[in-house]
Order: structure tokens, then sequence, then C-alpha cells
């Protein structure tokens, strides 16, 4: 059987040649093209973002789409957005629970290694405003569903409530009993599928706008991944009372 690696490898290879959406495709080139002031002599990578991480993850982090000058320009998921953006927010709580050897994300050459941990996203392509439509992220789901079969993780984390409704639905296609309607979205929340699918853990999107308005702190961040590492390795029929 092949290994993990290859085929992440080998759905990495399909994600990076989509070209299903015609307003994404349009928008991501251009902005490689126009760049930002900051990045004028980089070279964008302006194609959809493959996953990143562990191949052999335990948890799988899912947030909602590349950033059009970070994850857009340095071709890696949450990585490049700023000393204050989503990424390095996200990286200095994996550093702090263990799981990320460095608590930054600012380039695809910084030496991040991620220990049993694989980031993704409902959408792979940059979209303009960071609001990609319905339609596009029913088509990208495929990608975050293949991913999960590969790693088959015990943990899936979900970053803000358009990642955690898409994520059940792409559950749902893998043939799990997921609640239909699920669960509201909120800060903290849980939905357990185990022991035929992940626990779901639901957290505020570490955006700017949520950190820099305390609507996500990182002792709120922290916390929630201390909960997906409190069931690792601990199916309910091993749990406690």
């Amino acid at each position: 059987m092949e290994s993990r690696s290859l085929r992440l490898s080998q759905l990495a290879e399909k994600i990076v040649h989509c070209r299903a959406c015609p307003r994404l495709v349009a928008y991501r080139e251009e902005v490689a093209l126009r760049k930002a002031p900051a990045f004028r002599s980089e070279t964008y990578w302006g194609k959809p973002v493959p996953g990143f991480g562990d191949p052999e993850a335990w948890l799988l982090i899912v947030g909602l789409a590349p950033a059009a000058h970070g994850a857009n320009r340095t071709g890696r998921m949450f990585t490049g957005d700023g000393p204050r953006g989503a990424g390095d927010f996200l990286m200095a709580a994996l550093y702090r629970a263990g799981l990320a050897n460095q608590p930054f994300a600012r380039s695809a050459d910084d030496g991040l290694s991620l220990r049993g941990v694989f980031l993704s996203a409902i959408a792979r392509c940059a979209p303009p405003k960071n609001r990609p439509t319905s339609e596009e992220i029913r088509s990208c789901l495929p990608f975050l569903a293949e991913e999960t079969r590969i790693l088959e993780p015990e943990v899936i984390l979900c970053l803000g409530g358009l990642a955690f409704s898409w994520t059940l639905r792409a559950l749902a296609s893998l043939g799990l009993n997921v609640p239909h309607p699920g669960p509201k979205f909120r800060h903290g929340l849980s939905l357990d599928l185990r022991p035929e699918g992940p626990l779901v853990l639901a957290s505020y999107h570490p955006s700017r706008q949520n950190t820099q308005t305390k609507k996500l702190t990182p002792v709120m961040l922290d916390a929630v991944l201390a909960r997906a590492l409190a069931e690792k390795g601990n199916p309910p029929e091993r749990r406690g009372g």
C-alpha cells in the first residue's frame, strides 16, 4: 500500500494544478502579478495551496482560504501574513503546545516543522475580500475530504464558522454519521464522531480581526489545543467516566 507521504504528495499535485474556479484563478494570478509593495521583489506562488505538515498527523487543522499576500505568496498554509497575522498566532500556539519547532511561519523555507499536525483549508485559492463563494468551496471540498481519508486524524480543529460547517460536509461525504443540521458554531465547541470518525473541535479563526479585538486570545486557543492533546490516543471506550 502506498505511504501517506506519497498519497499526500500526489494529492498536492492535483491541488496545485486545479483551475476549476475562474474567479479565483483570475484573482490569485492578478495578485501574484500586482504584488504588495513590501513584497515587490518576491516571486509569488499564485496557485492553489496544498496542505502542509506531518504526514503521520493525528491533528488536522482546517482554516478558510489562503491569504492573498500570505499563503498565496509563499505557497504554504498559514505562512507569510506578517508577525501579527493568523499564521504566526497559530504557530505560536502550536509551539507552546509542543506541536511546532518554532513560533512563527514567515516563508516556505523558514525551517518550520510540525509534529503530529497537518494544516489545511476548505478553499485552496486566495479569494477576493477573503470570501470564497459557496460554489467555490463546494468545488474545493473533495481535496479536504481526500486529505482526511488519507490522514485518518484523531482530532480535527476547525478555525472559524465556515471551516466548521464545511468540514462537517466533507466528513459526511466520507460516509460518516454527521448530524444534520450540525450544531451551531461557537468557540470551544466539540462534536464527537468517534469511533468511526474524529473528534471535531471548533475555535475562532486567528485572523487579525479576532486577535486584535481579543475575541480570540492566546489563552483561548491554548485551551482548545490542550483539549485536542488530552484526547490524543484516547478513544471513547478508554475514557474515564
